[in-house]
């Protein structure tokens, strides 16, 4: 069962980050704490109790009242005390199962979808954004945490600073404040509750104590902002490698509105240019589509995604796409056998992407989710892009010409094995 409330530690002076909040330091144009606040919000978990310190309990309290997140304070007049004490201050304020989370820490959406269906502590055994020497490593024994500390020489995963805990914990943290006068780390309370461990691995999560850390989670949320299904073999290879440069250069500055404006601009212009120069025009093409990568990648990591913006984005690379087609055979073709060409390629990389987002439209789901095997398909808007720079690079009659036959060929065949293997998928009987 999804716990319905989540604890967050947030008591710390932040002193190796300036004195700052680090709940409240943005990461990719979003504080941490409202990344995490509305990913777990995402996943089923509906209230919040922060406990923070008598300074900053101020600035946490304008926060929840700015976002109008349904949270509480708890205060903390001890905060130079360990991070355990913290945890039992808000034994009154949570009942059943809830959520534990540390506000300095930063969280892929993909790591919380995973972490709230566990148990326990939160671990991870392939770390890919942590400097795995000053973490916080465990060892386990029977599925429980059997040792935990910074200092272990033989350790079986990380501790991510994500547990999933009942009210049972709070007996633990009872007797630690008799026995350490209210001065304990948590890795005790873990330690002496056992508490059993589930492995969520290689996803995107990191902690922030310095600048340079902070830095690392900006990255670690761009790089891990990938669509993932539905790319084609060049934005695999190539166009990711550079988008994802350029989004973390811009996710502090720029608005994924604004770099969809700024990618169809591109777009058009390399569509004019095949009136001037076809080799200019194909690069700036390729640009545009490398571009294209960033506006959803600045979304997904400054958690400003919606429908909307998606549909607009798919609206305006047709428009791009037909221009660009459009005005080449305006400007290079003179037979009108090759006009048909050009309107059935015209047509092809239309349809290609009409073909899919059609089935999301009626079904409500991602076809390359549903039907993986259209992920082999070639023909994608990213890899028709990438040839037709190509061609452009060395422009000829035959080229051009050569371009439009390929493309022809290339789409409209795809749309149609892209209908049949989605109507394999939707008309296949069910089995009960």
């Amino acid at each position: 069962m999804t716990p319905g409330t989540a604890v967050i530690l947030a008591a710390g002076l932040g002193t190796r980050i300036g004195g700052r909040p680090k709940g409240l330091l943005k990461v990719a144009g979003r504080e941490i704490l409202y990344r995490t606040i509305v990913l777990l919000q995402k996943n089923g978990i509906k209230r919040f109790v922060i406990v923070t310190n008598e300074r900053y309990a101020p600035l946490y309290q304008e926060f929840i009242e700015r976002h109008g997140f349904n949270a509480e304070l708890v205060v903390n007049p001890e905060p130079e005390r360990d991070n355990g004490h913290s945890l039992h201050m808000a034994r009154n304020r949570v009942s059943g199962r809830f959520v534990l989370v540390m506000s300095d820490h930063v969280y892929s959406e993909a790591f919380i979808e995973r972490a709230v269906k566990g148990d326990g502590l939160i671990a991870d055994r392939k770390p890919g954004w942590i400097d795995v020497e000053e973490a916080t490593k465990v060892k386990i024994r029977d599925g429980r945490v059997e040792r935990i500390g910074k200092g272990l020489r033989e350790w079986d995963a990380i501790d991510t600073g994500f547990f999933v805990l009942d009210e049972g914990i709070f007996e633990v943290t009872a007797r630690l404040e008799e026995e350490r006068d209210g001065d304990y780390p948590l890795s005790e309370v873990v330690e002496r509750a056992g508490l059993r461990v589930t492995f969520v691995d290689g996803l995107g999560w990191t902690d922030v104590d310095t600048p340079e850390e902070l830095k690392r989670a900006r990255r670690m949320l761009v790089f891990t902002a990938v669509k993932g299904t539905g790319d084609g073999f060049i934005s695999r290879h190539i166009n990711r490698k550079i988008s994802t440069r350029v989004s973390y250069f811009l996710v502090e500055k720029a608005t994924p509105n604004e770099m969809t404006a700024l990618t169809f601009a591109l777009g058009i212009l390399s569509a004019f240019l095949t009136l001037v120069s076809l080799p200019l025009a194909g690069i700036l093409y390729q640009l545009s589509s490398i571009l294209d990568g960033v506006d959803g990648e600045l979304a997904r990591a400054q958690l400003r995604t919606s429908r909307f913006g998606g549909y607009i984005d798919s609206l305006l690379d047709r428009y791009v796409d037909g221009a660009f087609l459009a005005l080449l055979a305006y400007s290079t073709l003179r037979e009108p056998l090759w006009y048909l060409v050009a309107l059935l390629a015209l047509l092809g990389s239309v349809m290609v992407s009409y073909s899919t987002e059609r089935f999301k439209a009626a079904f409500c789901r991602d076809a390359y989710r549903e039907v993986p095997a259209l992920r082999r398909l070639p023909g994608k808007r990213d890899e028709r892009v990438f040839i037709t720079m190509l061609f452009l690079l060395w422009p000829s009659n035959v080229s051009v010409k050569a371009l439009f036959l390929l493309m022809a060929v290339l789409t409209n065949p795809r749309v149609i094995l892209t209908a049949y293997l989605i109507s394999r998928k939707v008309l296949q009987p069910k089995t009960i």
